[in-house]
């Protein structure tokens, strides 16, 4: 039987097999440009070589203090430099970086430090009340605690306080910038823990691989047309899908990385104008900021800027309003699991001449799949089998590609249900354009994307139950102009009892995250079927026209 002569002594070897990682992105950049800006934070710059040397002291630091391979090294903290820099310090030692979103509340921030086995936690001094009630909740006696203290946060009363036993900047000045840190044996080894926003109950750990972040990183250069030496304005969380790759792929361009504590729309104008920021993106609340942003909060710029979008579509109006400011919008799609957008509105040239608001019905299309994502479907959720390009016939998007998760950390029963039939699910129902042009119409699961935030309806309906007037309950998703959408409650109160809006908002935040909390409350008896189902499509058609 007749071989592959292509198979015969051409094996992988040290010479032309290297392990892919992000890592090698900030080495390249550290030796070709090692003088060109890096990281801008207000008064703080840092060169190439300067973010390299921080990023080894901060892994030779951690190193020396026994963290190593396979290690959990969480991090609380705003867009500023430290986060930054945890992005390559934590894997150049093997660890894990698990990035925690700023807004979640204590008990959720001690359930992912528990079931994420966090060795190190760094955190910003400005987020100490929700740190320490969740440390109240859960601290392992040998869990390294550090913190950030940064002169530029604005703390109101209650923040501020030290948590742990040194700074960062202590820490960093233990490290040795001549650390010998390799790349990973293994490009699937894991190289972050990013927990969704709890769209079923308590949110699911997601594990990243070093392969999946440098395509990711590479495939956004190619789908979001970069160019060498981008200046990137920070205003996508780095605790979201490690702000979807971005410090990867600035990294990789020798970008420069501007970071804005505060997201607002002085602050992004600001930006833009000093620094001549060339590309952001942030979820559609974001643009909503800028296009209603009073006039002293402006500042003009003459230059093209991109900027791209992922969550509920932006509405026409501010896409036109957006455009006139000088923003170029692309809106993207993606999910935790996917390390961020896998999918977005490529652009076609024929569509120029089209009237604007026929184009921003295009734009608010989730699209096509990146370049580094090998297929995006819409199956039939019943029998399996592709939708039809008509742009009607409506089915589960369905992923699959090396920007795919490893799977969900200590959940093999979840992660082989998402994984099932060999593609990720991604739980949206979308209809395919002809063309090929993806467009979500609902959620399986009816999660609320809120300011760019998965929020779980069944997280609230379990804590309004818990509420001593409450029979009955059901929330689902109210378009919401600046958010995108908000949580909408539906209440049946049990007989002979009151409650009024204000009393089940303030309920909920007792117990949930503020953005998690309900912004409506409507009061009455709710929809069901003959088996008592509650009828939520009903509930949706009343929130939206509210």
């Amino acid at each position: 039987m007749r071989g592959n002569p292509y198979e015969d002594g051409l094996d992988r070897n040290a010479a032309n097999f290297v392990p892919l990682s992000p890592l090698s992105f900030i080495a390249r950049a550290k030796d070709v440009y090692p003088d060109h800006p890096a990281v801008i934070y207000g008064p703080r710059r840092y060169s190439w070589r300067q973010a390299y040397d921080r990023a080894v002291r901060l892994a030779s630091a951690l190193a020396k203090r026994g963290i190593g391979e396979g290690d959990t090294v969480s991090i609380i903290a705003a867009n500023t430099p430290e986060l930054f820099e945890a992005h390559f310090g934590v894997p150049m030692i093997g660890s894990v970086l698990n990035t925690i979103n700023t807004r979640f509340d204590p008990d959720t921030i001690a359930y992912i430090l528990e079931h994420g086995d966090a060795r190190v936690l760094i955190t910003d001094s400005q987020f100490s009340p929700a740190v320490k009630a969740a440390l109240e909740k859960f601290r392992k006696p040998d869990l390294l605690i550090i913190d950030i203290v940064d002169e530029q946060a604005e703390l109101r009363p209650g923040e501020g306080d030290r948590l742990g036993a040194l700074t960062y900047e202590d820490l960093l000045a233990e490290g040795d910038p001549g650390y010998p840190w390799s790349l990973p044996k293994d490009e699937w080894r894991a190289l972050a823990l990013n927990y969704t926003s709890g769209t079923s109950g308590r949110p699911k750990g997601v594990v990243y691989h070093h392969r999946g972040s440098y395509l990711m990183s590479l495939g956004t250069v190619v789908g979001w047309d970069l160019p060498n030496h981008p200046t990137y304005l920070a205003t996508v969380p780095m605790f979201h899908c490690n702000g979807w790759g971005h410090a990867w792929t600035m990294a990789a361009l020798a970008g420069t990385v501007v970071c804005c504590r505060y997201v607002n729309a002085k602050n992004i104008f600001k930006l833009v104008a000093e620094h001549r920021v060339s590309h952001f993106g942030g979820a559609p609340i974001v643009l909503n900021m800028l296009v209603n942003a009073p006039d002293e909060e402006r500042k003009s710029f003459d230059h093209p800027v991109k900027v791209i979008t992922a969550g509920a579509p932006p509405p026409s109006a501010v896409l036109e309003k957006a455009q006139a400011l000088g923003f170029e919008v692309m809106h993207a799609y993606g999910l935790t699991e996917t390390f961020g957008h896998v999918v977005h509105c490529a652009w076609r040239d024929e569509w120029n001449d089209l009237p604007f608001p026929q184009q921003a019905e295009i734009k608010a299309r989730q699209g096509v799949r990146f370049p580094m994502t090998e297929e995006v479907a819409v199956i039939d959720t019943k029998s399996g089998e592709k939708v039809p390009h008509d742009g009607e016939a409506m089915g589960e998007i369905v992923i699959r590609g090396n920007t795919v998760m490893k799977g969900y950390y200590k959940q093999t029963d979840a992660t082989a249900e998402a994984f099932s039939g060999g593609w990720f699910h991604s739980g949206d129902l979308a209809v395919v354009h002809p063309g090929g042009y993806v467009e979500i119409k609902d959620r399986l699961k009816d999660v609320i994307i809120s300011g760019g935030e998965n929020i779980s309806s069944i997280e609230i309906e379990s804590v309004l139950y818990k509420h001593p007037s409450v029979a009955a309950v059901a929330v689902v998703a109210k378009p919401d102009e600046k958010w995108g959408e908000t949580p909408c409650a539906f209440v049946e109160l049990k007989p002979g009892r009151e409650a009024t809006q204000e009393e089940i908002i303030a309920f909920c935040r007792r117990s949930l995250a503020g953005f998690k909390a309900p912004k409506h409350v409507v009061f009455g008896e709710l929809p069901k079927t003959t088996t008592g189902k509650i009828q939520k499509f009903m509930l949706r058609q009343t929130a939206r026209s509210l």
